[in-house]
């Protein structure tokens, strides 16, 4: 993923789509770098479409085409370039995310813990929170330490149907 976003990566033409799935119509967002953004429509990180932004339906063809795999149960992982811009903190933070297997979950502190800051669950959070990746930098596979489903940019309804259709599709991959 992308590190903090620069002077010259702000004339970069960024390119966005919409993608129908069973949490509804996802926004996509690109640059020359790759995916910078995915959105739910619901949730309080629910993203518009800004109006700098060019609608190109075709430059997504790769990422809709394996959203429909993971939709469909048979996708596991994405292999995507991605840019996502944050601070060098999120994007350790969100690089980890991405290491928690699917069908599976990992605490805030054990997330944190992974990255070598064992004390720093709360700016996991954070930068959880931050994600703009979502799904495919799976930031809905965080927990509180307890097994609560803890907040989603998403909404809570979000979360809890990505984790149950995980859940559901893990043991198909088990070897």
């Amino acid at each position: 993923m992308g590190d903090t976003l620069t002077d010259t990566e702000e004339d970069t033409i960024v390119k966005y789509t919409y993608v129908d799935s069973p949490l509804g119509a996802l926004l996509l967002v690109r640059d020359d770098g790759g995916l910078t953004g995915l959105y739910l429509p619901t949730g309080r990180h629910a993203a518009a479409r800004q109006p700098e932004w060019t609608r190109d339906d075709d430059a997504f063809s790769d990422v809709r085409t394996q959203l429909e795999e993971y939709f469909a149960g048979t996708r596991t992982s994405f292999d995507l370039a991605l840019n996502a811009h944050g601070t060098p903190f999120q994007t350790v933070v969100w690089q980890a995310l991405r290491e928690i297997p699917y069908g599976e979950t990992a605490s805030y502190g054990e997330t944190a813990a992974a990255i070598g800051s064992p004390t720093a669950s709360r700016a996991v959070g954070l930068a959880n929170g931050q994600n703009p990746i979502s799904i495919i930098v799976p930031c809905h596979r965080v927990i509180g330490a307890n097994g609560s489903l803890t907040g989603y940019g998403g909404g809570l309804e979000a979360k809890r149907w990505l984790l149950s259709h995980e859940a559901a599709h893990a043991g198909l991959f088990a070897v």
